[in-house]
Formats: C-alpha cells, sequence, structure tokens
C-alpha cells in the first residue's frame, strides 16, 4: 500500500518584531533572534510546504513592523498564513501582511487538511475572547469544509498553563471555543502561541499544543513573569492525509548580545 506523503508545517509565533529594529523586548534584540530562526527555516526549506505566524508579530503595533516581517519571511518562499496576537494592530496586518508569498486568507486546504486562523485579539487588552461572529464563522466553515482533518489556529491558550500572571490573559470563553470543537470530530490540532513555551493538552478527541517564541522564553509555572534561559524556536509539523500527525519543537542557538558580554565580563 503506498504511503502518502504529509504536508510539513512550520509554526512561527511571537515574534514581536518593533519598527526599529533595533528595538529590544525585555534586553532581547528580536529582529536579530528572528533573523537566526528564518537562517534555520532557509536550511529546511526544501522540507517545508507553510508557515503558520499564530500572533504577536509585532511588538509595537506599527506598520513598519509588519513590513519587516515580511521581508524577512518572504525570501524564505514558503507561503505563509497568519493571525493577530494582543500586541498586533489587525487593521495594519490586514493592510501590509499580503504580499509575495504571505497571505491573508483565514481558511484555505493543503495536503488533505484543512487550517482555519482565528482572531482571539481584543483591542487593548492582553486577553482572549471570541466573538460570537468568529465563532459562528468557524462553526461553518467547519460544516462547509467536511470530513478532512482540521488544524484550528488561534493566538491565546484556551486552557489555563499553571503560571498565575499569564493565566489572567488566556482565552476568556474556552468553553464556547470548545463547543464548537465538539460538534465537528475532523479537528485533530489546535496551535496556539502567547505564552512563549512548550505546552501539551489532550481534550478529547483534539491536542492542543503551544510553541516557544522565536525570542524571549517565558520560565513554565511561574506565577510571575520570569525569562527562561532556553534559545528561541519554532514548531514542526508533519500532517498524514488520513489525520494522523508527528511534531517536534526545534530551537536555534541564539545567543543575546548581552548575554554574551554578561558571560564575557
Amino acid at each position: 500500500m503506498k504511503q502518502l506523503s504529509p504536508i510539513s508545517i512550520a509554526q512561527i509565533t511571537d515574534t514581536h518584531l518593533f519598527a526599529s529594529e533595533n528595538h529590544e523586548m525585555l534586553g532581547m534584540l528580536t529582529t536579530h533572534s528572528f533573523q537566526a530562526v528564518v537562517e534555520r527555516l532557509n536550511e529546511l526549506r526544501t522540507e517545508v510546504d507553510l508557515l503558520l505566524l499564530t500572533g504577536d508579530l509585532s511588538g509595537d503595533g506599527k506598520p513598519d513592523s509588519y513590513d519587516n516581517l515580511q521581508n524577512l519571511v518572504n525570501p524564505l518562499q514558503i507561503p505563509a498564513y497568519w493571525l493577530p496576537g494582543n500586541h498586533d494592530c489587525a487593521i495594519a496586518m490586514d493592510d501590509i501582511l499580503n504580499m509575495g508569498m504571505v497571505s491573508r486568507r483565514k481558511s484555505f486546504e493543503r495536503g488533505g487538511w484543512n487550517f482555519i486562523l482565528l482572531d482571539s485579539s481584543v483591542p487593548g487588552c492582553l486577553h482572549g475572547y471570541l466573538s460570537g461572529k468568529s465563532l459562528d464563522w468557524l462553526d461553518s466553515e467547519l460544516t462547509i469544509l467536511g470530513d478532512n482533518p482540521t488544524l484550528v489556529a488561534l493566538h491565546h491558550p484556551p486552557f489555563s498553563v499553571n503560571s498565575a500572571w499569564l493565566d489572567s490573559s488566556t482565552l476568556k470563553n474556552p468553553q464556547e471555543f470548545f463547543a464548537v470543537l465538539d460538534r465537528h470530530p475532523q479537528v485533530r490540532l489546535v496551535l496556539f502561541g502567547h505564552i512563549h513555551q512548550e505546552f501539551q493538552r489532550q481534550r478529547r478527541q483534539v491536542h492542543y499544543l503551544s510553541t516557544p517564541s522565536t525570542g524571549l522564553q517565558f520560565r513554565s509555572k511561574s506565577p510571575t513573569l520570569m525569562i527562561d534561559q532556553q534559545y528561541p524556536g519554532f514548531r514542526l509539523l508533519k500532517l498524514y492525509p488520513n489525520g494522523m500527525w508527528e511534531t517536534s519543537v526545534e530551537r536555534v542557538p541564539y545567543f543575546n548580545p548581552l548575554e554574551l558580554a554578561a558571560k564575557v565580563s
């Protein structure tokens, strides 16, 4: 029996790029750390079919930050799809992030899988919320698209992650989200970002996965903001047409200049 080949996905999240490439986030030059991730993706370019960018792509919501993102991603020549996070400006994203290989589409099919990207951002707020309109659209898309295995992505985790400071800014209406997913057993995976760390949980038939940031990492299970010394990273997934999937997190040995200075001194 012929083994059907999978589609390969790279999830990139929480890049926190700024209009100025020299702007730091808590001491991290996020443009430089993201460039290190892009260099690794360039090495994997022939193996990756699709990029999913799951929010907080900007750290300041300025148009130039999205130009910077697009200028870094497009040379990879890998189709890229995005959704907003709490630090993003969805209007600027929609206006700018639609050039070259970067698409603003939020529902599409690749490799026998359906992909649905949701906007859980609330302007001016850190927490997430899925509006009734978004939930109705999700339900409608899942009904129209049919029985192919499906991946849903959003920025905010629909679970608490045992970190008090992060748990105050998760998705505020997860039960409404779960109610839609429960009606559609073809949903296999939900991807999200926001928490700058690996996280995995299963609820019913659905696996929920978060992915490290391409910049700073947050220490897991910490009641307050603590920076973890793990490297920036991204998630790789292989999705098979029969609904099976494999995943791993890859980290890039990027040394923050401040970190290096501390080691040298």
